[in-house]
This record gives structure tokens, C-alpha cells and sequence, in this order.
């Protein structure tokens, strides 16, 4: 049976077990966004949104070497639960979050996590929210697909 990697929960499950912390490529990925992030390397969440504390940068394209997905890294920095822009995911996103401090949370779709990864379905939207500290968060958009029109309100999909 061919492994479904649609955007969702069974995707985030997925790659938490196989693919989240303590998983060399996993560890291997955080250590190369720490690294970016500490020596200023410039490819790491540099475009301020909302001042220092909430930057994104698009890494890649949607093409074929990427297999259709774009990838974009964003930071946040609060030990009080922040908001970030209000967004749907057309396709679904898929976040590989990496924390920075210890204690940093990111509001995924099944509640707040710290390191590993998120998969909002299809259709889902939200504010992206911080607390504890900082994290930066991957994200990676199914043909780079994402909408900043979506209302706080409306109801999900049915799977999220």
C-alpha cells in the first residue's frame, strides 16, 4: 500500500516517529538552522515581518528538484504567547520546527509542541503562535501555496 504524504495528521505523526527528535537527519537539520542563525549566514528567517522577533525568508522555489514544494524559514521570539500573520494552507503545510530555547513552543494544529514537526491538512488556518521562547520553523508549502485572505472564524475542515 503507497505511503500517503498528504499534509495532515497522519503525515505528522509519520515523520515524528521516523523523522523527529533524536533522529540523526533530524538533529543534523537543527544543527545546520542553529549554525545559520548564529553565524548570521543570511538564509535564516532575515526579513523582519514584525520586527526582530518575527522574520521569515523563502529558502526555495516549488520546482521539480524540491518536488513541487516551496520552503521558507520563519523565527519567533516570545516567552508570552504571540501571534504572527493569519494564514490558510490551500494544500496543507508541513513545519519542521526547531527549537532554539529549550523551553519554545509553536501552536500547531493539535496544540502546542516543541521540537518536531507539524502538518496542517488541507484547507486548515491559523495564526502561527510562539511561546516560551524561540523557535524557527520550516515550512514547507505544497506548490508554495499559502493565503493571507483566510478570517479568523471560520470553520475548519474536517481533517486537520
Amino acid at each position: 500500500m503507497p505511503i500517503n504524504r498528504t499534509p495532515g495528521r497522519d503525515l505528522e505523526e509519520r515523520l515524528n516517529r521516523e523523522y523527529g527528535p533524536g533522529n540523526p537527519y533530524y538533529e543534523d537539520f537543527c544543527s545546520l538552522v542553529r549554525q545559520g542563525i548564529a553565524n548570521n549566514e543570511g538564509w535564516v528567517a532575515t526579513d523582519e515581518i514584525d520586527g526582530p522577533k518575527y522574520r521569515r525568508s523563502k529558502i526555495a522555489l516549488p520546482v521539480d528538484a524540491n518536488r513541487y514544494f516551496s520552503i521558507t524559514t520563519v523565527y519567533m521570539e516570545s516567552r508570552e504567547v504571540y501571534r504572527g500573520q493569519y494564514h490558510s494552507h490551500p494544500y496543507g503545510e508541513i513545519n519542521c520546527v526547531i527549537q532554539l530555547t529549550p523551553t519554545a513552543e509553536l501552536m500547531g494544529m493539535s496544540g502546542w509542541q516543541g521540537a518536531g514537526w507539524t502538518s496542517p491538512g488541507p484547507g486548515t488556518h491559523h495564526y502561527p503562535e510562539v511561546r516560551g521562547g524561540a523557535i524557527v520553523a520550516l515550512f514547507f508549502l505544497p506548490a508554495g501555496r499559502i493565503s493571507y485572505k483566510a478570517r479568523p472564524g471560520a470553520p475548519q475542515p474536517i481533517a486537520i
